[in-house]
């Protein structure tokens, strides 16, 4: 599992490796019901805290991402598709509030965003 985290960030470690999993299990490098490495080996491996490689796994078990089965291991969740769309909704209003942002600063008209959108969407289908 590829791990990258920055000390400087104003995100919390924890947080960074939270957000790295979900990202990798959203983008499919991650498999449902694949087996994550124990919070002592990624700890060892990314030189973090083993209490804040748990705290991360504990956060996402509670979110649903993670399953723990006791004596075997950490796995990654079947895939909650609410929880998949939700995630992909906030991508999606993300970038939105950064079209939106744009479109004030060049005077674009929201009718005119709206149409770029439908034609996008007719281009793919």
């Amino acid at each position: 599992m590829k791990m990258i985290i920055s000390n400087s960030s104003s995100v919390p470690i924890y947080e960074q490796i939270k957000n790295s999993i979900i990202n990798q299990i959203l983008d499919g490098e991650l498999k449902e019901d694949e087996l994550l490495p124990s919070i002592r080996v990624l700890a060892q491996d990314i030189k973090i805290s083993a209490m804040t490689i748990k705290k991360a796994y504990d956060e996402l078990e509670k979110e649903g991402y993670l399953k723990v089965v006791h004596g075997k291991g950490t796995f990654v969740a079947p895939k909650n598709k609410e929880l998949a769309k939700e995630q992909a909704q906030k991508e999606i209003e993300n970038y939105i509030e950064k079209i939106v942002d744009i479109a004030n600063k060049h005077n674009i008209d929201k009718k005119d965003i709206i149409d770029m959108i439908e034609l996008m969407y007719e281009e793919e289908n």
